[in-house]
């Protein structure tokens, strides 16, 4: 009897949730619809929360459109009792449209760009690249509203000089002058416009011929190609007149896809770090699937999907941000279900109410427990002896828990301990690497990750909040080679094995969290 071949369902769910995302604006977009698909409710940061979150229920908010951070508050729920956090980040290395991009030289029409993140610069030459971002629209009401909006066919390449002007050993270039792309022909668009060489007559959009039509920055069609602008308002549903400003960056237009002999791995964009994002969506959404999860818990489930954290988080929505901290304080200090006294003790209970509520902030913070997920690294077959003999792990094999002396990392010993204990009891992937664990009905397996010591260490959200929250905080993420380059490698089977392992956190943490205290 032949063996049953291993699922990719998840992911293959995971490359339609990438393909979907070339932006933090969209994946946070593609994160809100599988979250109120499985019951999450939109709240706002602006609005008082207490007469709007109840215990049961599950919410989520977003900041800039480009953060989401939801949540389900246990039936069980009282003041100060723990949180189960995963963070994660939504943003990738990637190249940005410049305020006025408008270029062109020697008959090709040309876009600036800025370089965002630590990229692989060199990876982006010669791919087909589009445009994805959001645009702020004036709509005739007067109000200022946001369209996402993603070009789906190549626009845009930049293209390498041929190696008879001069061959080099080592791929440099110059970021400022040389990593333009171009987007066409001078030729073909003044034909496209019916213009001639040298007529500079306007659009009538763009006639100032009124006080109503001043501009206190040029328009976008003066700053950026009009072909451009009008193909962004195509895509936001508008006319080129109300685009007054966007935020677009570039992306390769080449899907996703499994890839491999046996359909093992996963080549893609945007694997930093949009898998951790996914995984940590689907999670928490696999965690609530029993209509009676939140019954007996006592914890609050939280997920929490970061901007910026390649540029180091320092922003309003960034991890760096007070958005976690004042989410928690939020949350911690939300009455029980039970908590409404009679009249005749309503004064005992409020005086130790206010007390508890004090206090509550930092007690939850004390027993609260938060995985940073974000990528690994894989061992790399053509590159051995950058990693530790005993430290290299594999596709596959499973999520790789990220160890790191000098605190570039936040794992310790008791939060391995725990993560053990969560995969143990996780579901079982339909594919496990080992021939012990592919025998277990329960468990996923798990990997060690220590970066040699004459190599420098990358980091993560991790080190940070567990810095600004006092949580106690585990760094782990699933094995990839390629990481920041246009176009990453991972392990087919490994999408499956975090999910399950997030699950398992949040249906186990509130049993497991009181048993691993190290005070």
């Amino acid at each position: 009897m032949a063996p049953s071949k291993p699922s990719t369902k998840s992911a293959e769910d995971f490359l339609s949730f990438v393909n979907a995302s070339p932006t933090p604006f969209h994946a946070v977009q593609n994160a809100k619809q599988r979250l109120e698909a499985a019951g999450f409710k939109q709240i706002k940061e602006r609005d008082a929360w207490s007469s709007i979150l109840h215990p049961g229920g599950k919410y989520y908010m977003t900041r800039n459109t480009s953060t989401i951070c939801a949540f389900a508050i246990g039936a069980k729920w009282r003041s100060g009792n723990p949180i189960a956090m995963i963070g994660a980040h939504t943003d990738s290395p990637c190249l940005r449209i410049k305020p006025v991009s408008k270029k062109q030289s020697d008959g090709f029409l040309q876009v600036g760009v800025e370089t965002y993140g630590g990229g692989l610069w060199h990876t982006w030459f010669d791919r087909d690249l589009s445009i994805a971002g959001r645009a702020m629209c004036k709509m005739d009401d007067g109000s200022f509203v946001q369209k996402l909006v993603k070009i789906d066919r190549p626009i845009m390449r930049i293209p390498t000089l041929a190696i008879h002007f001069g061959r080099q050993d080592n791929f440099e270039f110059n970021k400022e002058t040389q990593l333009y792309p171009i987007a066409g022909l001078v030729a073909a668009e003044l034909n496209r416009q019916g213009k001639a060489p040298g007529d500079v007559k306007k659009d009538n959009e763009e006639r100032e011929d009124s006080e109503n039509n001043f501009h206190p920055l040029k328009t976008p069609t003066e700053r950026h190609h009009p072909y451009i602008v009008e193909m962004i308002a195509d895509e936001a549903g508008v006319s080129t007149a109300q685009i007054v400003d966007f935020e677009m960056v570039l992306y390769d237009t080449q899907k996703s896809c499994l890839g491999g002999l046996n359909n093992e791995l996963i080549f893609s964009a945007r694997l930093d770090n949009l898998m951790m994002s996914y995984c940590s969506t689907m999670g928490i959404i696999s965690s609530l699937e029993d209509p009676k999860a939140l019954d007996n818990e006592s914890s609050i489930r939280l997920i929490s999907l970061f901007d910026h954290e390649e540029i180091g988080s320092q922003t309003a929505q960034g991890a760096d941000s007070n958005l976690l901290p004042a989410v928690i304080r939020r949350l911690s200090v939300l009455p029980s279900a039970e908590s409404s006294p009679s009249d005749s003790d309503a004064s005992y209970e409020k005086v130790h109410a206010d007390a508890d509520t004090a206090t509550a902030y930092e007690q939850t913070l004390s027993t609260s427990f938060l995985i940073s997920a974000d990528m690994a690294h894989s061992v790399h077959p053509n590159y051995p002896a950058k990693y530790d003999s005993e430290h290299r792990p594999e596709m596959n094999g499973g999520t790789v828990v990220k160890i790191n002396a000098n605190a570039r990392y936040a794992t310790n010993s008791p939060g391995i301990v725990l993560l053990q204990e969560m995969a143990r009891r996780a579901k079982k992937a339909s594919y496990v690497s080992g021939a012990e664990l592919a025998k277990a009905a329960t468990g996923v397996p798990l990997q060690l990750f220590v970066v040699r010591n004459d190599c420098p260490c990358g980091s993560t959200i991790g080190p940070m909040l567990s810095a600004a929250l006092g949580a106690r905080t585990l760094d782990l993420g699933n094995p990839q080679l390629s990481m920041h380059s246009i176009r990453e490698t991972g392990g087919a089977h490994d999408v499956e094995h975090a999910v399950n392992l997030f699950e398992s956190f949040f249906l186990h943490y509130s049993e497991m969290g009181n048993k691993i205290l190290v005070d």
